[in-house]
């Protein structure tokens, strides 16, 4: 990994973004933290890092909109320098529903939010990564789902088809940008204690499901940062094109 280490997380004010901001900060990085609408939550996450001695900027910013992308990116650039590790985090999970009741417009919601926000943020990352393009390698940590394996029947079917095209992009990226030094990885979550789950119209979700759980619990955001610190550090200098999937077994 580069020396100059500096992370850009997206959807990074609460949850697993918050939790892996924090984590990379306590290891030295440089970080970016965006966020959508929730200024309070995002400045909050700002604050902690700062208090430890850490270093962070704080940038609004709708990833699944070119313009906002590369005004997010700009910021970084002139703020935090050259970037080293980015994590696409951003995502958003609807109630609960029936596939045939899932309609157009939602489904197109997810995908532009979940896939095209992660389509975007590589490119701009990918461009100033690219040894071929003058930078100097880095690594990419795409958030993926185990609902992208299971395929979330009856509950999430567009979640989990927008996150297995996460999969699919991570495993096309990471074969074409092996040689321009820059490796790219995912991480599945699955059944980890985050605000997604009120989004989906059932916030005790873990609850009702812990006992199918191999470990017999919920996962906590902080154990999802930990994976994907590993994938963007030089203790995963071999691993590009792999998933990592933290879902208690299952």
């Amino acid at each position: 990994m580069p020396s100059n280490n500096v992370a850009l997380i997206t959807g990074a004010s609460r949850g697993i973004g918050a939790e892996t901001a924090k984590l990379f900060a306590r290891q030295g990085f440089a970080v970016c933290i965006n966020y959508l609408s929730n200024v309070a939550a995002a400045e909050s996450v700002r604050q902690e890092i700062s208090k430890a001695g850490g270093r962070c900027i704080v940038v609004q910013a709708d990833v699944s909109a070119s313009e906002d992308v590369e005004r997010l990116f700009e910021a970084l650039d002139a703020q935090l320098g050259r970037l080293s590790v980015l994590v696409n985090n951003a995502a958003i999970l609807r109630p609960q529903s029936k596939f045939a009741d899932i309609s157009e417009s939602r489904f197109m919601e997810m995908l532009k939010t979940n896939v095209l926000s992660t389509f975007l943020c590589c490119k701009e990352a990918s461009k100033r990564m690219s040894l071929k393009g003058g930078g100097i390698g880095g690594s990419i940590v795409n958030i993926s789902s185990r609902a992208a394996v299971s395929g979330a029947p009856n509950e999430y079917v567009d979640y989990a088809a927008s996150k297995g095209a996460i999969d699919t992009l991570t495993r096309g990226l990471a074969a074409e940008l092996a040689s321009e030094g820059i490796r790219v990885n995912g991480v599945r979550p699955g059944f980890i204690h985050t605000e997604m789950h009120a989004s989906g119209g059932e916030s005790n979700r873990l609850e009702r499901l812990k006992s199918n759980i191999p470990l017999q619990r919920g996962g906590q955001p902080s154990e999802v940062a930990e994976a994907v610190l590993w994938l963007a550090s030089m203790h995963a200098s071999f691993v590009t094109g792999s998933f990592i999937d933290v879902a208690g077994g299952l």
